[in-house]
């Protein structure tokens, strides 16, 4: 398939890149495939069985631990009396038991004879004589950066999610550890290697639920259209990637990795890609620092340079960028996932400053409709319950931004019983939140009234400390977009408010008046920081980052310039079709009368490239 591409560079040069000032071009580049990509998609006969390899058992937790972890017991012996043999009464010749007042049992033998049965030694459990300190905190030792070092609360932070690794107990930093795999390699960085087994299993399970994944991975490791690919990536570091990474290596890439959130690396996972002999750094919790000295061992290594980048954030090109512009002459591509990334990206092609192409993931329908909206649909609420443990009925909440995200938060939490307004920029999102039933409001209008605060508009300093200071007491403040500067954090580490740790993840703000709000994961992605997301979602976007990887690397000399290009509608279509099998689906397929009528081939592509979904 062959689309033309239409530049979307500007004619001017921009001496510094900003990020408020610029823009997506209005004419969006598409993709035409390449011949490895129509190989990785062979389009299952009638959108049907996608070969998916037969589910391995899923994986079991390990037991959780018993209480004989908890303090230990003392004896204490309980005294009592035999009551009176006038009192009881034999309703057979044998011998019976009968309780006593105070607890214990006495014995009737057959000529009424009562006598004290043997006693049962009971345990109570001792607290005065423990020397266990239950409400220790241990303070951890690593580097801080200067602006995360004002409160010791914000720095010690890791998911509420379930993960084995959580532990508080390990205050060393991991770049001041030694650690090696099995098999002898150190060239990674994550909390604890130990922890592989656990992270094993997770991705063991996460491949059940991403089944277009596995099929891909199937089909396409014969051809290797990865072979000599060498992809370094700076995403979320979950199960979901792991499957993905694994994916990719088995379609022959060599990949090193970091993490795009200092909160969202489950680190049991990351020990399980470090033990197959992944370079991974990252961990739960980094500082400032420790994210971009991670980000600098995935890049600068004697031996290996990168010709591929997956980003999700665009922090990972905004380094190469900067510290190593040279790499850009080797590499062929990079792939983006997010609204903030993809619109540095479309900066750098209005400065003239874009030096290879670049593929927009985030606004291929498969990830706006899937990963945005059914995604934030349900994370949304499994952020905020695990943190809160709020109920949801009768709550006003403001969402801020009724793009996908915004949508899908709003859906789940009307559905919830709350009471929900909107804010926006954009006049046709605006009518589309009023003709769903909401509210729009501006944010001045009910700061002193919600309960809740969201924000997902990918903007900076949405939720300014003007907002902060007038929002009601306990009020909760967080963020689902993926950068942390719609809230104005920063603004809250000043001497006179006070930070309070409340619980992982969960930061109680206080005003010297008393007044506290209920801050989130510090501002940043409130669900893959504080909860987790659905794997089959994840699934979607990752088997399009996949297939854009394997686009890229294989086009033809000349076929992309620099600039950023949309995924084909055609790529969009074979994602969705590899994931229907799942729900016994069956596509309806056109005749050829029908075809014809419409204008369309019958394997599709089904809409133009204009068509809003």
């Amino acid at each position: 398939m062959s689309v033309q591409v239409v530049s979307a560079a500007a004619a001017a040069k921009v001496p510094e890149v900003e990020l408020k000032d610029l823009s997506p071009s209005e004419a969006e580049p598409q993709l035409a495939l390449s011949a490895a990509a129509v190989g990785a998609m062979v389009p299952p006969a009638g959108g049907g069985d996608p070969e998916a390899p037969a589910p391995a058992p899923a994986a079991e937790r390990p037991p959780a631990p018993g209480p004989g972890s908890g303090p230990t017991a003392a004896l204490s012996p309980a005294a009592g009396k035999v009551p009176q043999a006038s009192a009881m009464k034999r309703s057979d010749p044998h011998h019976q038991h009968q309780r006593h007042r105070d607890g214990g049992e006495a014995l009737v033998s057959p000529d009424g004879t009562v006598t004290e049965a043997p006693r049962t030694v009971k345990k109570q459990i001792q607290f005065a004589d423990q020397k266990q300190e239950f409400n220790k905190r241990p303070t951890k030792i690593g580097r801080r950066s200067l602006s995360r070092s004002i409160s010791q609360s914000s720095t010690d932070s890791y998911s509420s999610a379930a993960s084995y690794t959580d532990s508080s107990d390990d205050e060393t930093s991991p770049r001041d550890k030694q650690q090696k795999s099995s098999k002898g390699s150190s060239d990674f960085c994550v909390k604890n290697i130990k922890q592989a087994e656990f992270g094993r299993r997770e991705i063991e399970i996460a491949e059940q639920e991403m089944p277009a994944l596995m099929a891909l991975r199937k089909r396409a490791q014969g051809e290797k259209p990865l072979a000599g690919a060498k992809i370094v990536g700076c995403t979320h570091i979950t199960a979901q990637t792991a499957v993905l990474m694994e994916t990719l290596g088995a379609l022959g890439a060599q990949c090193r990795w970091a993490a795009c959130n200092i909160y969202s690396t489950l680190n049991e996972v990351a020990a399980a890609l470090a033990e197959s002999g992944f370079p991974v750094f990252a961990w739960k919790g980094e500082s400032e620092d420790d994210f971009w000295w991670c980000i600098d061992r995935c890049v600068n290594v004697e031996g290996w340079q990168p010709n591929m980048i997956l980003d999700d954030g665009g922090d990972l090109t905004h380094w190469i960028y900067k510290k190593y512009p040279n790499m850009f002459k080797k590499i062929k591509g990079i792939v983006e996932e997010s609204v903030t990334g993809v619109h540095r990206l479309y900066q750098l092609s209005k400065a003239g400053k874009l030096c290879v192409p670049a593929m927009n993931v985030n606004d291929s329908v498969t990830k706006q409709k899937f990963d945005n909206l059914y995604c934030c649909r349900e994370s949304i609420l499994d952020g905020l319950k695990r943190t809160t443990d709020m109920m949801f009925g009768g709550k006003q909440v403001v969402v801020c931004g009724y793009g996908e995200v915004g949508k899908g938060c709003c859906a789940a939490l009307k559905a919830m019983g709350s009471i929900v307004y909107v804010t926006e920029i954009d006049p046709i999102c605006a009518l589309q939140a009023c003709m769903d039933g909401f509210r729009l409001v501006k944010l001045t209008e009910v700061i002193r009234l919600v309960d809740i605060v969201i924000t997902c508009t990918g903007n900076k300093n949405v939720v300014t400390r003007e907002h902060l200071d007038r929002m009601k007491n306990s009020c909760i403040v967080c963020n689902m977009g993926h950068s942390n500067t719609e809230i104005d954090v920063a603004s809250l580490r000043t001497p006179e408010l006070t930070w309070e740790r409340v619980r992982s993840q969960v930061d109680h703000v206080i005003w010297p008046d008393g007044k506290r709000i209920v801050l989130l994961a510090e501002g940043r992605l409130l669900n893959l920081s504080c909860s987790t997301v659905p794997t089959f979602v994840l699934s979607i976007t990752a088997t399009t980052q996949a297939l854009a990887l394997i686009e890229l690397y294989n086009a033809p000399e000349g076929r992309y310039k620099q600039d950023v290009y949309l995924l084909p509608k055609k790529m969009d279509e074979y994602v969705a079709s590899l994931h229907l099998p799942t729900f016994d689906a069956h596509l309806t397929e056109l005749t050829d009368e029908q075809a014809k009528y419409l204008g369309l081939n019958k394997n599709g592509p089904f809409k133009p490239n204009y068509y809003r979904y």
